[in-house]
């Protein structure tokens, strides 16, 4: 977040900043095939000798990529009017300054004061934890910061972060106008329709022709068929004809993994 500011693309002075925003903590703890079939109180000594309680706890996961994750006390750092600039953005990113088909813009980092994630790498994966009793009857000790790991079992991976890194943001994604590239797309198949009586009229040669068409996997790549416009079509005053931006989603980080992942 921040480079389109860096690089001079938007002039600071134009953007205006939330920070420290709280955010709603209800979406920051969630799972996915996990059970807690044990949860109980007990007590022992500590290391100078000292009679304490603590709660314990086992974590089961149904299957391979089970999941649980939890953040405390998010906070984000947001711009606020990403609509006085947006379309700004896409006549100098798409055309005056840089050619991009594929481009996502982070618009919003959030932090927390810590999170924890837990995968399992079977369907026989466990978690056993515990954690010092404070009086307060808590009972769900997962992502606690005084949780300690007693045992785990065909575990992937297991983490806690401390520190207020920014690794979590929504994005915006560069997208094709629909109604733009439709009205070409239909021009662009009525074309290859006629491309074969075309053809049989310029060579002096008896071809056996069939109809052009395109594919699916032709027209499934919206961004490539920009480049089949006349020169000059797509320019910086047509650009946001052309282009949007859109809400990057789910679908878009599984994409950036498989391109990307190492």
């Amino acid at each position: 977040m921040g480079n389109i500011f860096r690089k001079g693309l938007i002039r600071d002075a134009d953007v205006s900043f939330g920070n420290g925003i709280p955010v709603s903590t209800g979406g920051w703890v969630f799972s996915d095939g996990i059970t807690k079939p044990y949860t109980g109180k007990g007590s022992g000594q500590s290391s100078t000798g000292d009679e304490l309680e603590f709660i314990r706890q086992i974590i089961a996961f149904a299957h391979k990529g089970s999941f649980f994750f939890r953040g405390n006390q998010p906070e984000s750092l947001r711009i606020i009017n990403w609509a006085d600039f947006q379309k700004e953005l896409i006549i100098k990113m798409t055309q005056s300054l840089y050619s991009f088909r594929e481009l996502y813009i982070v618009t919003e980092s959030a932090v927390t004061a810590d999170w924890t994630l837990v995968i399992s790498a079977t369907d026989k994966g466990e978690l056993e934890i515990a954690a010092e009793e404070d009086g307060n009857g808590l009972l769900d000790i997962f992502g606690h910061h005084r949780a300690k790991t007693i045992q785990s079992r065909d575990i992937e991976f297991y983490h806690r972060e401390s520190k207020r890194k920014p690794v979590f943001f929504k994005a915006k994604r560069l997208a094709i106008q629909d109604d733009k590239i439709n009205v070409f797309i239909s021009d662009l198949i009525s074309s290859r329709e006629s491309h074969h009586q075309w053809a049989g009229s310029f060579f002096e040669y008896q071809f056996q022709h069939e109809p052009g068409y395109l594919s699916p996997g032709m027209l499934k790549n919206r961004a490539g068929i920009l480049d089949m416009l006349q020169a000059n079509e797509l320019n910086p005053a047509t650009a946001t004809l052309y282009f949007k931006w859109d809400d990057m989603d789910l679908n878009d980080i599984e994409k950036l993994f498989v391109s990307h992942a190492y």
